[in-house]
């Protein structure tokens, strides 16, 4: 069975003491691939090495909407020259943030989304969007992007009407821990009606641990209780289901 965790961040430091051991547990479980998104440009400087280093992990740069605070938008020249690297493949993670008040304004997460958004278009690549709580803005800014760039809806938690725009705009469902978690009913009647060919799984690592591992550090190992969930909702075992997901993580970000 292959696995590709399509979203982690095994750079954040809560990772520091045992990120060699555990990316070595990796093939255990038939994990094979992992994306690792940026979040910053501190992590961006660590993540080219880190890729370099590690066959099965590739890289996505970008400017996560919470941590825009300290930069102008020239700064995404920096970004724009990681994306050279034949180990990045995605712009991401970025989005727009409307959930904590201290997040910066919306109208410069709306101007670093459009800018990225512009910037993986040019380079031809995918994006991994970060949506929340901001659905309709999210949409909108994408439509005006309609046919120059698609990607995936990270860690997706709008409704089907929501992902079925995302869907038409040539864009992949992520689903992560949140899918198995007790009050998921919107997420699980989503994963229910994705097509096939447009589903990936993630972690989100070391973030939003599934059940049953919920309190603890997540890590890509755990994207197993993900697909479980998946092989629940759409009636399949995890030697039909697996390889789908697997493929489609490898189309979607050129691997």
């Amino acid at each position: 069975m292959d696995i590709f965790d399509t979203h982690a961040h095994l750079l954040d430091t809560q990772f520091d003491e045992d990120r060699e051991a555990l990316i070595a547990s990796f093939s255990d479980v038939g994990l094979k691939l992992v994306m690792e998104a940026c979040t910053d440009l501190g992590y961006l400087k660590k993540l080219i090495p880190f890729v370099e280093s590690h066959p099965m992990i590739y890289g996505a740069a970008g400017l996560h909407p919470e941590e825009l605070g300290p930069y102008a938008l020239g700064d995404l020249d920096t970004v724009a020259a990681a994306l050279a690297h034949s180990k990045i493949r995605a712009v991401g993670e970025i989005g727009l943030d409307y959930y904590w008040p201290e997040n910066p304004p919306r109208e410069v997460q709306r101007a670093f989304f459009d800018a990225q958004l512009s910037l993986a278009a040019d380079h031809h690549l995918p994006v991994i969007i970060h949506d929340r709580e901001a659905h309709g803005d999210t949409v909108d800014i994408l439509r005006a992007h309609r046919g120059r760039v698609t990607g995936v809806m990270h860690c997706f938690s709008g409704s089907y009407e929501t992902a079925k725009e995302c869907l038409d705009l040539g864009f992949f469902i992520g689903f992560g821990g949140a899918l198995t978690f007790k009050n998921a009913k919107r997420n699980v009647e989503v994963a229910a009606k994705v097509p096939l060919d447009r589903l990936v799984v993630e972690t989100d690592c070391p973030y939003m641990a599934p059940v049953p591992c919920r309190g603890q550090r997540n890590d890509p190992t755990k994207t197993l209780y993900v697909l479980d969930k998946l092989c629940e909702i759409r009636a399949m075992d995890r030697a039909e289901l697996a390889p789908l997901l697997f493929e489609n993580g490898k189309r979607l970000f050129a691997i």
